[in-house]
């Protein structure tokens, strides 16, 4: 099987996303429970996420469903509408980062829930951002910064 990992960093990063964001989420995330936080650790630990094939595959959905919203290309165009405002009875980008989250166990269920409510920086700039649709975008990086989060502090 083909690894995406070069391109799901290339559609964050032209997203406006950088792995250096997702690390400060892990912090967030991570601060309360953790005496002494390393940033390489976490970059290292958020690829090895992303290096996960069932994770390229939704970063590759969601940001394309983003993008396809965004270029009005949908048949059915209340779709575009109700991606646009990123409607809460919507769901459907929540249930595509569960599957992020469900590879780490219940911490990372926890931790994404806990993230999605408080948005925290990048989420939450992407969540304030009406040029554009972010309605998958903000809960994949809650989904991996959830699950590196969970990987780490089933490691300590």
């Amino acid at each position: 099987m083909i690894n995406h990992f070069e391109e799901c960093i290339e559609l964050l990063n032209k997203r406006g996303v950088t792995l250096d964001d997702i690390v400060e989420c892990v912090i967030y995330l991570q601060k309360p429970y953790l005496k002494e936080i390393n940033n390489e650790e976490i970059k290292e630990t958020i690829i090895s996420v992303i290096n996960k094939r069932e994770v390229q595959h939704a970063i590759i959905t969601g940001i394309n469903i983003d993008i396809a919203s965004d270029d009005k290309v949908f048949y059915t165009k209340d779709l575009s509408k109700i991606l646009d405002k990123d409607f809460s009875l919507y769901g459907v980008d929540e249930v595509l980062a569960y599957g992020i989250c469900n590879l780490y166990g219940s911490i990372a269920l926890t931790n994404f829930g806990y993230i999605d409510k408080t948005k925290p920086g990048i989420i939450g700039v992407l969540n304030k951002d009406k040029t554009r649709c972010n309605t998958f975008i903000d809960d994949i990086i809650g989904a991996i910064a959830a699950a590196a989060a969970s990987k780490i502090a089933h490691g300590k």
